[in-house]
This record gives structure tokens, sequence and C-alpha cells, in this order.
């Protein structure tokens, strides 16, 4: 797989992603200086976070519980505060081509996926979008290359992602993953790297929800190739995501320790606890942002029992508890059996 102008994959130096997401709380010229500050620590890559609060969460969206031990109160209002419109995320990208270093965009939503022209070097989704296909392939069809997060899925959702995405497998890496902020550290679940690679025939990496600095370490040894880890200006600060993310300090000692276990070819540390079992399943601690975090289809509108459902009838919002969005093809033309509210998911079971 090549990213901009980098080989990546065994036997290749690891590819280090700064994770931004939404650490910039919402502010524009932060997310510039996080960039600037990433690239000193030695990111080969910044990522950011394109979503609409409004156009991702239904009226029965809810708080995922790390979201409200960070003190957030309402999820929609807290993911107001956290947008940056596409047009301030492209200039972090401009802002990291002309540091050196690649940009690459989280989108959550089919309508926001980038015009071909946009200046990301990849696109990625998150872990809860394993089951939607819609905006799997959307972010497949642009040509450019694709990271896939895997978190809080089973061996069988992502088998079933990669064969949707079978026309872009040259171009397609997956990321293991433990959907909990911050994962402690002896559930951070790296073996799983082992059991992703038993499933796919290509780059495979480690997203790194842990509070550790020397985790690459031993992801590296189990056979990651991408490592991603969230990036903040302080750890102390309020918003949903810096306390699992590394300050510049940390994130620089995490980008040596790795480079230098690669450069040295360190392949020891796969009794570290942090290991865990090699396989891939669903940890109970992941079981909250799992139903919360993903997504469903739902009614853009009120719909009768009877109705018989069109695709303009259709969206895609979170939160997971209904009918998911792989199913939207399946739905299209069935009639509901019980009535819909606007702006909610569809339950099981609701159509005929």
């Amino acid at each position: 797989m090549r990213i901009g102008d980098r080989m990546i994959g065994q036997g290749f130096e690891p590819y280090v992603i700064a994770e931004i997401g939404v650490n910039h709380d919402g502010d524009a010229e932060r997310a510039i200086r996080l960039t600037r500050l990433a690239a000193e620590s030695g990111a080969d890559a910044v990522k950011f976070q394109l979503f609409e609060a409004d156009r991702l969460m239904s009226r029965a969206a809810k708080l995922a519980a790390y979201q409200a031990r960070a003190g957030e109160r309402d999820p929609v209002e807290m993911l107001r505060r956290l947008e940056l419109p596409a047009a301030a995320l492209e200039a972090c990208a401009r802002e990291a081509a002309r540091l050196g270093i690649h940009a690459i965009l989280s989108v959550f939503s089919v309508e926001l996926v980038p015009r071909p022209d946009a200046p990301w070097h990849a696109y990625k989704t998150a872990s809860p979008d394993i089951v939607n296909r819609p905006l799997l392939t959307a972010l497949a069809a642009t040509g450019r290359p694709l990271i896939m997060s895997t978190g809080a899925s089973t061996a069988d959702e992502v088998t079933r992602a990669i064969g949707w995405l079978a026309d872009a497998r040259d171009r397609l890496a997956i990321l293991q993953c433990v959907s909990s902020y911050p994962a402690p550290s002896d559930q951070a679940s790296i073996g799983g790297i082992e059991a992703l690679l038993r499933l796919f025939r290509g780059p495979v990496g480690y997203s790194d929800h842990t509070r550790d600095e020397d985790t690459g370490v031993v992801a590296l040894a189990a056979g990651a190739c991408i490592l991603e880890k969230h990036f903040t200006y302080s750890r102390s600060a309020a918003g949903p995501d810096h306390a699992a993310s590394l300050e510049p300090s940390q994130f620089a000692r995490y980008v040596a320790l790795t480079r230098d276990a690669h450069d040295r070819q360190v392949l020891v540390g796969m009794q570290d606890p942090r290991v865990g079992p090699r396989e891939k399943r669903v940890l109970e601690i992941e079981q909250d942002v799992r139903l919360v975090s993903r997504q469903s289809l739902v009614a853009v509108r009120e719909l009768a029992a009877g109705h018989a459902l069109t695709r303009e009838d259709l969206t895609i919002k979170r939160p997971g508890t209904g009918i998911p969005p792989f199913e939207l093809d399946a739905v299209v033309g069935r009639r509901l059996v019980v009535p819909v509210g606007a702006d909610m998911p569809l339950p099981p079971g609701c159509v005929g």
C-alpha cells in the first residue's frame, strides 16, 4: 500500500499517525497549531474528523460513558462544539503538506465525502462504521487509500467489511483497536493484530487508545506497520478525547521508541501482558461504544405503519440500536409494520 510518497507494509518503517481528531476543541487556529506540533513530534501524518452533529446524531443518540465521565451532558451539543467545517480542516491538510507530512481524514457521513480534488492523502473510517457499507464504499470509490479501524467488532464483521472493499484491496489497511477511551493497559488487546493478519493479506496496524508511550514497540512485534495515537496539547484539557491522548513530548517518545525498535529489529515483547489473546473479539469494555457510536437506518420524517420505504425516507445516524446501514438496499421497497418517528432509528423487525 502507498500513501503519498510512503510505502506501507511489512519491512518498511512504521507509519505513525497523530490522531488530532477533535482535540482542537472546535478551534481552527488550534487545529493548525496541533498540526505543527505533530510534525515537530515526528508524526508521519495527522488525522482529523469531519462530521456534522445534526447529520450524525439522531434524536435517540446518547453519550458514551467515557464522554459523560469527561463532563459532557448532551451528545449533540458536544459534537456541535467540536465541529470544524471542511474548509478549516483542508487548511490543516495544506499546512501538513507544507511541513512535509501527510493529512488523513475520517469521514462520518456519506454526504460529507470530499470532492475529488480535496487535499487529503488518505481517508479513514472509525471503528463504529465497520457496519456502514454505504460510507465504506463511498470512500473506497474516491480512489484514495483507505484505512479501516476495527474496534468493538468481531472477526466475522471484519471479514464482511473487507469483502465489501474487494475492489480497493491494493489501497486498503485495517487497524486493530480497542474502543475504550482510554483503554486500560491490561486490555490493550494488541494480540488482535495477529488475528487480523490471518484475515487480511495487506497492511495491518494498531489504533492505540492506551495512555502508554511504549505500546508501539509491542504492536510492531505483533506485526503492525501502521500506528495511530491520539495527540493533544494537554491531557488535562476539557473534552472527550484529551485523557486518552499523548502530549507532544510523550508522542515524540512514542515515535522514537517505535522507530528505534524497528531500526534494531527488536521483536521482543510478545509476552507483554498488553498482548492478550491472539484473537479478534469484542471486549466487555467496548460494549458501550459499540452500541452508542455505531449507526442505524433512521427515518428522515415520521413514517406510518404500512408505508413502503424509499431511499429518500432514510438516512444513517447514531446510535446503533436500529437496523444496521448495510441493510439499506434490503429494506427499500418493504413496508413498515409499525410507525417510526421522525429522526428515529428503524427498530429491528419493523419491516414486513
